[in-house]
């Protein structure tokens, strides 16, 4: 099942192998800008093809070149995946495999974004100081100055910015007064704390994990840690092998001290029990300890195997679908022990029958997730699908940091 994951996989680049065979919508003004939806998100697939021996580079650069044939956004209306910060990942994954190419222009990219960054925390700091809640996007992954730290963990770990951000002092509190798409909800009045990996606390969690691990804190770095695991450690709910959470806590749920029943929910990257757990885990990596490792990886085992919360994924895509659940799969199972790990990489092969049904020609079944809905890109499209399946054929990591936007490693 493994090679014909991989043979999806280059299928799926095959047919996406220039901008001028792609659909029209990922190269639409709307979203050209895009990382989950435009050119740098396919250019991550090609990026890590080629980086892998797979693929030749071209045609890396020729998405890298269609995504930078116009303006792009800084400033207050860009963000993580959208506008130069967008493109200066992209570009960052391609210049570590390539030293001597896109020097110039990633400096130009990094001191936006490191300015960018700096505007942003500034603007939490005063938000802070004058006792208000945080909107969602102030610090979430996707949009917030989570997203800015995974970036900044890379291109500069011990910078002066990079370490402001990772201040567990000053890290915003991640009860927000407004629903989870950011704006005011009826459904949630009072608001409400948000767990997921995109918009909430797990993303947190995982960027002081991995800046831990990297060797850059700040003052109440671990402390910051052990009170979000504390906050997930309160609200899991006990399943077959391990436990699940919630997606968020509302303010009635917060009063009553325990949360409301519901239906098994899909364990996905964005919101999901399995994102969850490998936020736990590599909290678990960063702080030494052994029993919150044990377990964060039977949360996610049980996550990959039980009935009732796949039977909830309807998706193929990174953010919400199976690919991602492979993808966290495959990362968790090169950090766990050996016993874990093969038990990791044994949930796999069920979780590709759902993409890559059985007997399906691998040209068929990149058509049919071309074809799906969500598109070409990489958060819920076939070039995220792609790199999902790149994951399943191997023990080895990704050759490129194409998944920290996702903080998944």
């Amino acid at each position: 099942m493994t090679h014909t994951a991989a043979a999806v996989a280059a299928a799926i680049a095959d047919r996406l192998a220039h901008p001028d065979q792609a659909p029209a919508a990922v190269i639409a003004d709307d979203n050209r800008q895009h990382l989950a939806y435009g050119p740098t998100g396919i250019a991550l697939l090609h990026i890590e093809r080629a980086a892998a021996g797979l693929a030749p580079w071209q045609r890396a650069h020729d998405w890298l070149a269609a995504a930078a044939r116009g303006p792009f956004t800084s400033g207050p209306d860009s963000h993580p995946f959208y506008g130069a910060p967008a493109l200066a990942h992209a570009m960052a994954c391609a210049a570590d495999q390539l030293p001597d190419s896109y020097q110039r222009g990633l400096e130009v990219l990094d001191r936006q974004v490191t300015a960018d960054a700096r505007r942003r925390l500034d603007a939490a700091h005063r938000r802070i100081g004058a006792g208000q809640l945080p909107a969602l996007a102030e610090f979430d992954a996707i949009r917030g100055l989570t997203g800015y730290g995974a970036y900044l963990l890379r291109r500069d770990p011990a910078g002066p910015v990079t370490r402001a951000v990772h201040d567990g002092e000053r890290l915003p509190g991640w009860w927000v007064p407004t629903g989870p798409s950011g704006r005011p909800d009826e459904r949630f009045p009072g608001g409400h704390a948000n767990h997921g990996m995109a918009h909430g606390v797990g993303a947190v969690l995982t960027l002081l994990a991995l800046a831990t691990r990297c060797g850059t804190t700040a003052p109440g770095h671990h402390q910051a840690m052990r009170t979000i695991l504390a906050w997930l450690e309160r609200w899991k709910v006990p399943t077959g092998r391990g436990a699940a959470w919630p997606y968020w806590i509302t303010r009635e749920e917060l009063r009553s001290g325990r949360p409301a029943a519901s239906a098994p929910r899909r364990p996905s990257w964005c919101y999901g029990t399995a994102g969850l757990a490998r936020a736990q885990q590599l909290a678990a990596l960063a702080l030494g300890d052994s029993d919150l490792q044990v377990e964060a990886e039977a949360a996610l085992l049980d996550a990959l195997s039980d009935r009732a919360q796949l039977r909830a994924t309807t998706d193929s895509g990174l953010c919400h679908g199976f690919a991602g659940l492979v993808h966290i799969a495959a990362r968790a199972a090169a950090d766990a022990d050996r016993a874990t790990a093969g038990q990791l990489r044994a949930a796999i092969p069920a979780l590709l029958t759902v993409l890559v049904p059985p007997g399906s020609a691998p040209g068929d079944a990149a058509a049919l997730l071309l074809k799906d809905s969500a598109g070409a890109g990489l958060l819920d499209g076939a070039a995220g699908t792609a790199l999902g399946l790149l994951a399943a054929d191997s023990t080895d990591p990704p050759r490129t940091a194409w998944d920290a936007c996702l903080l998944t490693a």
